[in-house]
């Protein structure tokens, strides 16, 4: 069997850059079963509602979604089930430390395959207020207007053009 290489993206949450203040980021490993694998490597999984939670020690990931598998059978998976995240004891206790402390939640970012394995990209946020993600908006919106009108400069084109 050939080993896969590299890193295949499945998954990824756009919105959680818009609703969020990205302040660390971490790869976790996934304890999943065989359809869920399967299932992934379909490409097939949702991110928009889930969050991560320290319980006893552990972390947990809740709210994503992966289907069940098509060709599954009695042994398939349930859908939205809460799965085991796989990281170091130290950095277990110092999220818990950091959402404890208010503020701030853990949210997945991405969900792929590194090396043939099931990794999520979990990020410490800290949630944006509405007049924090206008300022965003304005901000990329002055930004594509000035690229547009550098671009335009340089090609040597008119305004009338």
């Amino acid at each position: 069997m050939v080993k896969e290489e590299g890193r295949k993206l499945i998954a990824q949450n756009k919105a959680a850059r818009h609703n969020f203040f990205i302040e660390e980021v971490y790869e976790a490993g996934l304890v999943l079963t065989g359809t869920e694998v399967k299932s992934l490597r379909a490409g097939r999984a949702s991110l928009v509602d889930g969050f991560a939670m320290v319980q006893d020690g552990e972390l947990w990931l809740s709210g994503v979604h992966i289907p069940e598998y098509t060709q599954g059978t009695w042994t398939n998976h349930t859908p939205r089930r809460d799965r085991k995240l796989l990281l170091h004891k130290k950095e277990i206790s110092k999220l818990y430390g950091l959402t404890k402390q208010g503020g701030l939640t853990l949210i997945p970012l991405s969900l792929y395959f590194k090396d043939g394995k099931a990794k999520i990209e979990l990020a410490l946020a800290k949630g944006k207020k509405s007049h924090d993600k206008r300022a965003d908006l304005m901000e990329k919106q002055a930004n594509r207007e000035i690229t547009r009108e550098l671009s335009r400069r340089t090609s040597g084109k008119s305004e009338r053009n």
